[in-house]
């Protein structure tokens, strides 16, 4: 008698890249997970190895979906730009974000951003920073073995990754690049771009003066026999 060995049957293991909830709670929250996402892409637009995502699905072990998180900003080194609809650690060679950003709303509980924090400090984030706009209140917390230590001074805090400088005030948080810039919303950015704009159309319309001032000075020059050439 003949055996038949039924082939066994590989399951497809699905990992959502959406939750269905959305990406932020309310206008404020939006707007500072926008910020700091767009100007970090501008801050290494000329580095295809870093990889900047928000609110993107990361998932950290393969076979595992239900294992996971959306950081409303993710900050890979080692990992090329492009299009994903989540972050699978295990095609990513195994890298993990480095640094993650949480960007607090009044419906935050404290359970949830225990399990974050738990969950980013088992899973390989070296830089773990929460700023609640309500509050003003920005905390990091950086990685030191197998656990995160809170950063005391976050008052002119420099990212060792990133390498930009948090400057919380009075009334607001203040962020600068290495190089001084400091971070602006998408409207501050445009505005600075068309003030760009008028100063640079400014400058040649004067230039253009200056000619006409300088072909009229010859004009009259040579109007009264003067050799302009040997001026």
């Amino acid at each position: 008698m003949v055996q038949q060995v039924t082939p066994e049957t590989t399951i497809e293991v699905i990992y959502p890249e959406s939750d269905g909830q959305p990406m932020a709670d309310n206008t404020e929250q939006f707007a500072w997970i926008v910020k700091i996402k767009e100007n970090l892409e501008i801050l290494f637009v000329s580095s295809a190895d870093v990889f900047i995502a928000g609110d993107l699905f990361w998932y950290p072990v393969q076979g595992s979906p239900n294992i996971k998180q959306a950081p409303d900003t993710l900050v890979v080194f080692g990992r090329s730009k492009g299009k994903r609809g989540s972050y699978l650690q295990w095609n990513e060679e195994n890298i993990p974000p480095q640094v993650v950003f949480e960007i607090l709303s009044p419906g935050n509980t404290l359970k949830e951003m225990t399990k974050k924090l738990q969950f980013y400090q088992r899973y390989g984030v070296e830089e773990y920073y929460i700023y609640d706009p309500d509050k003003n209140d920005l905390n990091g917390l950086l990685r030191s073995g197998d656990s995160f230590e809170v950063i005391e001074e976050m008052n002119g805090w420099v990212s060792p990754r990133l390498g930009i400088r948090f400057q919380p005030t009075s009334d607001t948080l203040e962020i600068f690049s290495p190089s001084g810039q400091k971070f602006l919303s998408p409207v501050e950015i445009d505005q600075l771009r068309e003030q760009e704009r008028q100063a640079k159309e400014a400058a040649l319309q004067e230039l253009e003066k200056e000619r006409d001032r300088y072909q009229e000075l010859l004009a009259k020059l040579q109007e009264k026999g003067i050799d302009t050439d040997n001026l």
